[in-house]
């Protein structure tokens, strides 16, 4: 860990589309632990994301947060009100800018707060920086123009605005934009943002979360002697993963013992059923096991206990700017894994040998598992590199030292 000396360290606020109390580790990890634990001042606007009637403030992450009241209903009504909630509590943008001297303030991923942190940032002579972590705009365009959105209108509203904002008012207006991924700083610099003033921040690992299996020790979570492979993140039907389905009965065809665990859930109920039926379809159902959604540290005990991990991404526009936290994740702990070709991807296997990339093809992915399974000193050797390359580039840790020096940089630049 680098620390700063007294005359370096930052007072930054913080705007996130996280909710309270943050678990994403480029939240909590990143910010909360390395950053603040470098001594540097993190304040915190968010909202809760438990029931929460009235706003409170609270000591955490490096600093104060004030989180905001939230509205859980399901219902259209429900759902505006809790977005009015948020956006009553990121006014208290203005105030936290007046009175706390604050070097830069950072918007991770809110549009409307964006816009109040640009004018706040002008009236109070403060740095706007903005961190883009999904193509938001897109994905709500996406999403009304397949089906896939729940208010299709709405999204397509809220798409078309946003992404005004995002590349026509905010993007431009910040001081520095913080973006997913390589992928993500040219699909932006596509929009007329200009390269030089964007920094690519991929997903890494936290260290002390992700710990190698030790051999001698019985499984717990999955039967001993059965190859197992493991998925794991969301079920969201976006993501389509009864690709992934339709791989693993092609993997039975070769390995007919190998079980399939998906550990993670869908926005909506149906997300996993319609993967259920697809398993049903192809008579596998009663070798994939759905999980469910789970506390990082208890997903990440199944990751340690699997053959082989997977991280199949849809190759659409919105998906292939994304950084691939599972991907990360399983070369931290040591396992092989097979991806299909994604541009993070493809950088992250082809510079650690930590894995298979293949085209997004269900024989070619299926024949990548197989092997794997069938060959584990090979499996075994490549999740030893993996975890060398995470380890050596890609912990918190290391990460932290680039954010740290570009946002000192942006410090100490003129209003």
């Amino acid at each position: 860990m680098n620390t700063p000396s007294a005359d370096q360290k930052l007072r930054l606020l913080v705007v996130s589309s996280d909710t309270y109390p943050p678990f994403r580790v480029d939240v909590a990890v990143l910010f909360a632990r390395e950053l603040a634990g470098r001594g540097h001042r993190i304040d915190w606007i968010l909202q809760s994301e438990a029931p929460c009637r009235r706003a409170f403030v609270t000591r955490w992450g490096g600093g104060k947060a004030w989180v905001g009241a939230t509205d859980l209903g399901n219902t259209l009504p429900h759902r505006i009100w809790k977005h009015v909630l948020g956006i009553v509590n990121d006014l208290r943008i203005f105030s936290r800018l007046r009175h706390g001297n604050y070097d830069a303030i950072e918007i991770k991923d809110k549009f409307l707060a964006g816009i109040f942190a640009v004018v706040a940032s002008r009236l109070f002579r403060t740095k706007f920086v903005f961190w883009l972590s999904y193509p938001y705009p897109e994905h709500y365009l996406a999403g009304a123009r397949d089906g896939t959105a729940r208010y299709p209108l709405l999204y397509w509203v809220r798409g078309l605005c946003f992404k005004w904002l995002l590349y026509r008012w905010l993007l431009p207006a910040a001081d520095h934009v913080f973006v997913q991924s390589e992928q993500m700083r040219q699909d932006v610099a596509a929009q007329g943002i200009a390269p030089d003033k964007m920094t690519a921040v991929p997903m890494g690992a936290d260290a002390a979360m992700t710990q190698v299996p030790d051999q001698s020790k019985q499984r717990t979570l999955m039967p001993p002697g059965i190859p197992c492979v493991l998925y794991l993140g969301t079920l969201d039907k976006v993501r389509r993963m009864d690709f992934l389905i339709r791989v693993f009965a092609l993997v039975r065809q070769s390995v007919p013992a190998a079980r399939l665990y998906m550990v993670g859930g869908g926005v909506q109920p149906s997300d996993q059923r319609l993967l259920q039926d697809e398993a049903a379809r192809l008579g596998v159902s009663s070798s994939v096991v759905f999980v469910g959604p789970l506390p990082q540290a208890e997903a990440l005990r199944y990751v340690q206990e699997a053959d082989v991990c997977v991280s199949p991404i849809y190759p659409v526009p919105i998906l292939r700017a994304g950084s691939p936290t599972k991907l990360v994740e399983y070369m931290a702990m040591g396992k092989a894994a097979v991806a299909n070709d994604h541009p993070e991807q493809r950088r992250l296997l082809e510079a650690s040998g930590g894995g298979y990339c293949v085209p997004y093809d269900e024989p070619a992915f299926a024949r990548a598992i197989v092997a794997l399974l069938q060959n584990p000193q090979g499996a075994e050797l490549m999740g030893r590199r993996g975890r060398r390359y995470v380890l050596e580039h890609l912990t918190y840790g290391v990460i932290a030292d680039e954010v740290e020096k570009k946002l000192l940089m942006i410090a100490k630049q003129p209003c």
